[in-house]
């Protein structure tokens, strides 16, 4: 469902190119769900970065399904965010001027995926059928990212992505939203790629990669 192949990504740094990512392969299966880990400056954001259309690479190449990310423009892979990714951040991204109700069906509207049926299971499972009126500086930060994966899933992605989505929780408020991460993406069948320092969170996953030094270890 994804396949990276030979991702390289270099930054200009103090006028000398510093390479990031140096030939990077990757697969993830479809109902799969992968964790990433390695130290501080591996190149894991970048990865990701890569992957959901945040950034260009310099070479390789990557595939979602039959859509071969690389080769889109700007205006290619903010469809592809839009229409095929589920993104979820350490920061929750919540928009501060919509109710929870709003937050949630933002990306399936934008999609024109919007299913009645699946956003009430969303609201069901996550949790959060007090607090759709709420807006976002009312919510915990466990609320607040239980609605970012809501907001994420509900156009039902071919791949969820999250970027250390656990980093700003306490331990227990982690385990229950990843785990609820968890269940949802089985239920969907999408794809699941997170970032994570956590190597007892990463151990919940089905697989587990490490980036060192800009190359899968």
């Amino acid at each position: 469902m994804l396949r990276v192949t030979g991702l390289t990504k270099s930054y200009r740094s103090a006028g000398e190119d510093v390479a990031v990512l140096r030939g990077v392969d990757l697969a993830v299966a479809t109902g799969e769900s992968v964790a990433l880990s390695g130290e501080s400056g591996s190149g894991k954001s970048t990865l990701l970065h890569l992957i959901a259309g945040l950034d260009a690479a310099d070479s390789g190449e990557i595939r979602l399904a039959d859509i071969t990310v690389s080769a889109l423009n700007d205006a290619g892979r903010a469809e592809l965010r839009r229409d095929r990714l589920g993104l979820v951040f350490q920061q929750f991204n919540l928009i501060p001027s919509l109710t929870v109700a709003d937050n949630l069906v933002f990306q399936s509207r934008i999609a024109g995926r919007h299913d009645a049926a699946w956003h009430d299971e969303l609201v069901e499972r996550l949790g959060l059928k007090q607090l759709l009126k709420r807006y976002p500086e009312q919510l915990s930060g466990g609320q607040q990212q239980r609605v970012a994966i809501g907001r994420a899933l509900a156009p039902k992605p071919l791949l969820l992505l999250a970027d250390e989505p656990t980093g700003n929780l306490d331990e227990d408020t982690a385990d229950e939203v990843l785990r609820l991460a968890r269940d949802l993406v089985a239920r969907t069948g999408c794809g699941f790629l997170m970032v994570t320092h956590s190597a007892r969170l990463a151990a919940t996953l089905d697989r587990q990669v490490t980036l060192h030094a800009g190359i899968i270890a």
